[in-house]
């Protein structure tokens, strides 16, 4: 019976450490996740009451407050999961003190019946009759070791059961600690889903004051579309300009690469994933190909790159050691520099300010300019990549946030 007690309590100081161990991984990657949400909320917020300053609804106020949406609705995601977490952990602790609390009363009764049997032996035999009653000097020898036996045994048996009343009022303790984590958690849960229900009140008023500027934001797009055009046109011509001169006027749309510029290719290649964003704040307002305007769904919007909302006079800077192939200005754009990594480019337009020419020899985080901010207080960038003459999703490359 003691064997089985003490398998019990393992079992429950297992359950008790493992899960601990289990849980704090999870928790730990919850709060990460929801510091990183908190940073959204607060960059988006950043934004947001810039473009705001105008009194005016523009589709850059929507970029933000639906990036805001977007990580005000991570975040009561990570605090319901939170949330689950802690309701899982009471379940467990709770199974667990109802164990211990079995052991412990079996292990009460077993040690009340053996007190019980030692008094009742003292009483009718004293413990030196009992050993010289014996009938051989093997037999005393056996009954004196089964004394000092029964003896540990009652000291472990007692020392048992003191061990698993600690452990009760520990897991007793755990339990309001949580319960109270809980609780604070619950407060948050209400208040962040009394925001995000206040920022789809705002988004739908501003959608609908977006709906009364229709014909204005319909020329915007179209003014876009040749802008883009443009761009495009500009970015194919000297990119197949420099095919030509790298294969020596033989027909090719692939760069003849040097062993220095395949070696700087190759490096850009490996750093899929992994390259610096051209700005230090902000978050990605339109993304690569083509999809539906924000409010105008039957539009189609084609974008070649990502473009990039952030903040008044954010420096925009290099993405990877490269070399300068072009400055230019574009109506619509404004000022463009465009850098070149072996086979690949990248493009940064919409710049207010550019601080490179063309030629200069660039380093990852480099500052190539300053952003420009349009009439309505939207300060966005349109970042590209190529490799070759093809354009690529720059998500693809840029490191994930």
């Amino acid at each position: 019976m003691k064997i089985n007690f003490f398998h019990i309590s393992l079992i429950s100081l297992f359950l008790i450490f493992g899960y601990d161990s289990y849980a704090q991984k999870s928790r730990e990657e919850l709060e990460k996740e929801k510091k990183e949400n908190l940073q959204k909320i607060s960059e988006a917020e950043k934004i947001l009451n810039q473009t705001t300053s105008k009194k005016r609804a523009t589709i850059g106020q929507l970029n933000a407050l639906n990036y805001k949406i977007q990580a005000q609705q991570s975040l009561t995601n990570s605090i319901s999961n939170e949330l689950n977490l802690l309701n899982q952990k009471l379940n467990e602790i709770g199974s667990i003190i109802n164990s211990m609390e079995s052991d412990l009363e079996k292990m009460k009764v077993e040690y009340a019946k053996m007190l019980y049997a030692t008094q009742k032996s003292n009483q009718s035999l004293s413990k030196l009759a009992y050993v010289f009653a014996s009938s051989s000097f093997y037999e005393m020898f056996m009954r004196l070791k089964y004394m000092e036996y029964y003896g540990k045994i009652r000291r472990e048996q007692a020392a048992q059961i003191e061990l698993i009343k600690q452990l009760l009022i520990g897991q007793k303790e755990s339990v309001e600690e949580v319960r109270l984590e809980k609780s604070t958690l619950l407060q948050e849960q209400i208040f962040r889903n009394r925001e995000l229900n206040k920022l789809k009140q705002q988004q739908s008023s501003l959608v609908t004051e977006l709906n009364k500027r229709e014909k204005q934001i319909k020329s915007e797009i179209e003014d876009r579309k040749k802008s883009v055009k443009n761009l495009e046109k500009i970015i194919a011509d000297l990119i197949k300009k420099e095919i030509e001169k790298s294969s020596k006027g033989a027909s090719s749309t692939k760069f003849a690469l040097t062993p220095e510029a395949k070696e700087l290719s190759d490096s850009f290649a490996g750093n899929r994933n992994k390259l610096f964003w051209p700005v230090s704040s902000g978050f990605i307002s339109q993304k690569f190909g083509t999809h539906p305007h924000p409010v105008y769904k039957n539009i189609q919007i084609k974008n070649d790159g990502v473009d990039i909302q952030t903040n008044e006079n954010q420096e925009i800077r290099a993405v990877f050691d490269g070399e300068v192939r072009n400055v230019a200005f574009i109506p619509g754009m404004n000022n463009v520099v465009m850098v070149q990594h072996g086979e690949y480019f990248t493009v940064y337009a919409k710049l207010k300010e550019v601080s490179v020419r063309k030629g200069d020899k660039v380093t990852a985080k480099q500052p190539l300019g300053i952003v420009y901010t349009d009439n309505d207080g939207t300060s966005e960038i349109q970042f590209q990549v190529w490799k070759n003459n093809q354009k690529m999703n720059p998500e693809q490359w840029l490191f994930r946030r």
